[in-house]
């Protein structure tokens, strides 16, 4: 939801500032901040030793962030929901041959590129709803995060049990 307020400068001019919700920001930003995350994952050795295209490496974050923006949205402070992204982004990992350490890595790589959006996007976030909504997001992230390394591990279960 945007809004608009009158502000008023130093030297008396006003004019409108959009004021946004965090869920309106990352809805908006969004190519932007999968951009900046797909740049700070190719410059981590440790995650690029996988060798993946721009869509294999990001073609699932549209649908996790579209889940954070969902709990976002729903102004309700209840836990995290089941996220079928992020099974479906565990078990994809898991088949791309990606240790647990990088499902890690890349989560905290997405909470950083969350954040610093946030924080471009300052001068037209709604404040009073800036720090429950952190607070949200890190949780959600989190809640992904477990259930794609439960996927994971069930996808390598499965996998070994396969090759037996």
């Amino acid at each position: 939801m945007t809004t608009s307020i009158k502000s008023t400068g130093a030297n008396g001019g006003g004019g409108a500032v959009s004021v946004e919700s965090v869920a309106d920001i990352l809805e908006s930003e969004l190519h932007t901040l999968i951009g900046e995350w797909f740049v700070r994952v190719e410059r981590e050795p440790e995650l690029t030793r996988i060798p993946l295209n721009f869509e294999e490496r990001t073609g699932h974050l549209a649908r996790l962030m579209y889940d954070v923006n969902l709990r976002l949205r729903r102004d309700d402070h209840t836990k995290a929901v089941i996220s079928e992204a992020a099974a479906d982004h565990g078990r994809l990992r898991q088949k791309q041959g990606y240790p647990v350490e990088m499902l890690i890595e890349e989560s905290r790589l997405l909470q950083v590129s969350i954040f610093t959006t946030l924080h471009k996007n300052v001068k037209n976030l709604e404040f009073d709803t800036l720090l429950p909504s952190v607070v949200t997001i890190a949780d959600e992230v989190v809640s992904q995060l477990r259930q794609q390394m439960k996927h994971f591990r069930a996808a390598d279960v499965a996998e070994k049990a396969k090759d037996k």
